[in-house]
């Protein structure tokens, strides 16, 4: 059970709640403005299971972020409990070599209105409001440029920078998806020296005017469209960094 205006006051949303567009909107800018993209947890050994109440406790309780899994999880249960048609999408991530990653390496959110949303709120650094599920369409995000196109059988996210070239984020079936087969990628993402996750601790979340990053130790700021990046000299500055722009406290 979500405590609704528990989680509506973690993400500092105060709008409408009847599902709707402009509703799923609200509460996906609000999200990604909000609840940081962070992996923390797996540096300092806390095992993060597959499971919606814990989700929901960690993101609204302890008002922490977390990733895919965790940050889509919970807010599909939000949705559901607001009255949206919310369906897991298994979704695998474009690689720079032109391939991707495996089956069920990134949950993603299909939303049913009058017609299909893609909402993702635990991708990092993406689209900011959900997308209109319709193929080759524009969709224009700030700077940035978004479409969704048919992918041999799946559907690819892609995205492209103003006026730059189109790069595919992600690419997703259709097929409905239960949370528990998610985990043993889960599991393998705090486990495995393969997975980024257990390479670097990172933490990031969007602003209106861009994004902010801590990546291990080095602080991230972009303001649109400008990145700015200066190292940081010792485990407690990054740490007083994490609690002023995420309110983290580890």
């Amino acid at each position: 059970m979500v405590n609704v205006p528990a989680y509506l006051d973690r993400i500092n949303y105060a709008g409408p709640t009847s599902p709707t567009v402009e509703t799923l909107r609200g509460l996906h800018r609000c999200h990604m403005l909000t609840v940081p993209f962070e992996n923390l947890d797996i540096g300092l050994g806390r095992k993060i299971l597959c499971d919606e109440d814990a989700f929901i406790r960690k993101i609204v309780g302890q008002r922490r972020g977390g990733f895919c899994y965790e940050m889509n999880g919970a807010f599909a249960a939000l949705l559901r409990e607001l009255g949206f048609r919310v369906t897991l999408l298994s979704a695998r991530v474009a690689s720079e070599d032109g391939g991707s990653s495996p089956e069920f390496d990134h949950l993603t959110l299909r939303v049913d209105l009058d017609e299909p949303w893609l909402a993702d709120v635990g991708f990092g650094d993406c689209f900011v409001e959900p997308l209109h599920m319709r193929p080759g369409v524009e969709q224009l995000q700030g700077e940035r440029r978004f479409r969704i196109v048919d992918d041999r059988g799946s559907m690819s996210v892609e995205m492209a920078e103003a006026a730059g070239m189109w790069t595919r984020q992600y690419s997703f079936g259709l097929t409905p998806r239960s949370l528990h087969e998610f985990a043993p990628r889960c599991e393998y993402h705090q486990t495995s020296p393969e997975s980024t996750f257990m390479q670097k601790r990172v933490c990031t979340k969007a602003r209106p005017d861009g994004r902010i990053t801590l990546a291990d130790k080095k602080l991230v700021v972009t303001r649109n469209g400008k990145k700015e990046e200066r190292l940081l000299k010792s485990e407690a500055e990054w740490r007083a960094l994490l609690n002023d722009h995420f309110g983290i406290r580890l």
